[in-house]
């Protein structure tokens, strides 16, 4: 004759807590792979060109700082001021696009071709050049109105706040610079309002009129002086 086993209350609790615990380690572990699957990558600017174009803007923008730590004036302590909050702005949009706060990436100017050395002597009592020659050889700062200059230049924005303007390392303030772009065959001409460190930086009025959209760059970019 068979006897059947009961189980006693204290060995049913016992039973039943270990499948508890089991089942909700089960559940961290699943919630926890979860999480980390979730969690966002951080992208640099090889990977994303938003990422490029903010890094572009931020190292453009320290460029600057720099040039006016290098040989400042009686204004530079205010511009470094404001560029240092445009930074900080910069930045807080590298957080929001997921891109690595803080990388800068200055913009590279290609190098301009000098002017071949004049093989006769001039003429008693003329100069072989003005003094805007000698001083910026092969430069686009004395390029006539309508001309295109800065071949091979990329555009980016400053992230300055105001009416439609450009700053520029190569045209003096007062300037009037039509910048086009050729990926969407919209433009914008601007006045040059001040110095930086790239041949023509837009603030973000001006980038707006003619960005494509999520784009912090321009790569393909006709710029033109105009006045």
């Amino acid at each position: 004759m068979s006897r059947r086993r009961t189980l006693g209350p204290k060995k049913k609790i016992a039973l039943l807590v270990s499948a508890v615990t089991v089942a909700g380690g089960g559940a961290f572990v699943m919630a926890s792979t979860s999480n980390a699957s979730q969690t966002p990558t951080t992208k640099s600017a090889a990977d994303s060109t938003v990422c490029q174009g903010l890094a572009t803007a931020l190292g453009n923008n320290q460029k600057f700082i720099e040039g006016q730590r290098a040989d400042p004036d009686a204004q530079s302590e205010a511009r470094i001021a404001n560029r240092e909050a445009v930074i900080a702005q910069i930045e807080l949009q590298q957080k929001a696009s997921g891109c690595t706060v803080g990388e800068s990436a200055q913009d590279s100017q290609p190098a301009q071709p000098q002017q071949p050395e004049q093989s006769e002597q001039p003429a008693p009592g003329e100069q072989a050049g003005g003094d805007d020659a000698a001083q910026n050889p092969g430069g686009d700062g004395a390029a006539a109105s309508g001309e295109q200059v800065c071949n091979g230049s990329t555009v980016t924005l400053s992230g300055e706040d105001g009416a439609p303007a450009a700053s520029s390392n190569q045209f003096p303030a007062g300037t009037k610079l039509k910048v086009t772009n050729l990926d969407n065959n919209k433009s914008t001409t601007v006045e040059v309002t001040g110095v930086s460190g790239s041949c023509a930086l837009l603030n973000n009025a001006a980038f707006e009129q003619v960005r494509e959209p999520g784009k912090f760059l321009i790569r393909r970019a006709l710029i033109e002086k105009v006045g």
